[in-house]
């Protein structure tokens, strides 16, 4: 009431705001209003639109890159499996065909063991039959001679000599055997 008083007698209430400051107020809100819906907000949604698809758009690529990502590693890790897998086939392989030559080296120095101990046995076998056939024929000399020195007589009649010094030798080699 007050304040209807003091609007009676013509004073400015600070409560009751003048009517053309607030037609101007409104045409001025109006205007902004214009403005702000025909040129601000389009180009701000625009703005707005565009951060959202880039935002959104670079998720998408990040999860398409994580997935890329670990489908290629899935794959190198397959293939280091198949790599290993392969190594260990080689290595067994190798270590197969090492032990196959290994065999072959030992069958072909046992073979060649064999061939050299056959032929030093050969070889002693005739250097035994030599010596024996020399030691024979000097035995027998030596023995005739002997013989003729204890009997007093000649013993150089040559068939006389070789049946004596074979008896002889026989004789030896069946006492040698007992």
């Amino acid at each position: 009431m007050r304040y209807a008083y003091l609007a009676a007698e013509g004073k400015d209430v600070p409560i009751f705001p003048i009517w053309e400051e607030l037609l101007i107020g409104a045409v001025a809100f109006g205007i902004l209003l214009y403005v702000l819906g025909k040129y601000v907000y389009p180009k701000m949604e625009e703005t707005f639109r565009a951060r959202v698809d880039a935002i959104e758009g670079g998720i998408q690529r990040a999860e398409a890159a994580q997935a890329e990502a670990a489908a290629t590693l899935e794959q190198y890790r397959t293939q280091l499996a198949e790599a290993q897998t392969e190594a260990a086939r080689i290595r067994d392989e190798a270590r197969a065909d090492a032990e196959g030559i290994r065999r072959d080296v030992l069958a072909k120095a046992a073979e060649e063991r064999d061939r050299i101990l056959a032929a030093g046995t050969e070889q002693l076998a005739a250097e035994r039959q030599t010596i024996v056939r020399e030691l024979r024929a000097e035995l027998g000399t030596l023995a005739v001679d002997l013989a003729g020195r204890i009997v007093g007589e000649s013993l150089a009649d040559e068939a006389r000599q070789r049946g004596t010094v074979d008896r002889f030798l026989s004789d030896l080699e069946t006492a040698g055997r007992r």
